[in-house]
């Protein structure tokens, strides 16, 4: 079967601002689906929940980008009304716990790293791409499958370094797992980089589950406090039982 990981990110990748805690920790998400289920269910699926919730024309279609849902922008204005929000979430939540996908999440620390190996540390966006591909090797081979990676795109410069960060990958391997173990699997030598304003679904959902997801690990390891009830609790306990087991790390 064919697979493609939609990825995104949650924090930055810069070493400034390293004692403030949301500043500290960079985490790179991707969630693996099945080509077919994606084309005929998951997409479709999301559109419809989309437009019961958030009413619009097709030809101006809603994208779910967290920051503007959180702050009530734009066609997410409407979530103001308590019980309006708390439908939308509901929804949401159900909407997650039938699709089918494997989540991947890791998470750099980034002022240990910084502390540890000082101007030689490796860029954290790439370093985070690589243990991210190592393990949708891994499952693709458990799943006897093939697939690609789309990333959300950041920004010309950005982008060109992250494709060129892949294609190294790709093309030489890491030093666990060789360039041939890649390519029998990763479909493709370059990486696919689009914007979620292209309304695409896997990026969207990737893009509200990456900052529930980097929690969930900083919490289950004590690194920050506990969220309480918030939405990004209630995602994190739907979504827990689809991260693979080595889909999650803390690297420091």
């Amino acid at each position: 079967m064919r697979y493609r990981l939609y990825v995104d990110e949650s924090g930055d990748h810069t070493y400034k601002l390293l004692d403030d805690v949301s500043r500290r920790y960079l985490a790179l998400t991707g969630i693996a689906i099945e080509s077919d289920y994606y084309r005929t269910e998951f997409q479709p699926q999301l559109e419809a929940l989309k437009q019961i919730h958030f009413p619009h024309s097709p030809d101006d279609p809603v994208v779910l980008h967290r920051e503007e849902i959180r702050y009530r922008k734009g066609h997410f204005g409407v979530l103001v009304d308590p019980s309006r929000n708390l439908a939308w979430e509901n929804a949401f939540l159900e909407y997650i716990r039938l699709a089918r996908f494997r989540l991947f999440t890791v998470v750099l620390d980034k002022k240990a790293h910084r502390e540890r190996y000082g101007d030689a540390a490796i860029h954290p966006y790439h370093l985070l791409l690589t243990l991210l591909l190592e393990r949708y090797r891994g499952y693709l081979m458990y799943v006897n499958g093939t697939g690609d990676v789309l990333a959300e795109a950041r920004g010309g410069k950005e982008d060109m370094a992250l494709k060129d960060a892949y294609r190294k990958l790709w093309q030489g391997g890491t030093y666990y797992i060789s360039s041939q173990e890649f390519q029998k699997v990763l479909t493709s030598r370059e990486l696919k980089v689009k914007r979620k304003e292209q309304n695409i679904g896997g990026l969207q959902v990737t893009d509200l589950l990456a900052y529930p997801a980097k929690q969930y690990i900083l919490e289950s390891r004590g690194k920050v406090p506990l969220s309480g009830a918030t939405f990004s609790a209630k995602l994190a306990q739907v979504f827990k039982g689809k991260f693979d087991l080595i889909g999650q790390k803390l690297l420091e």
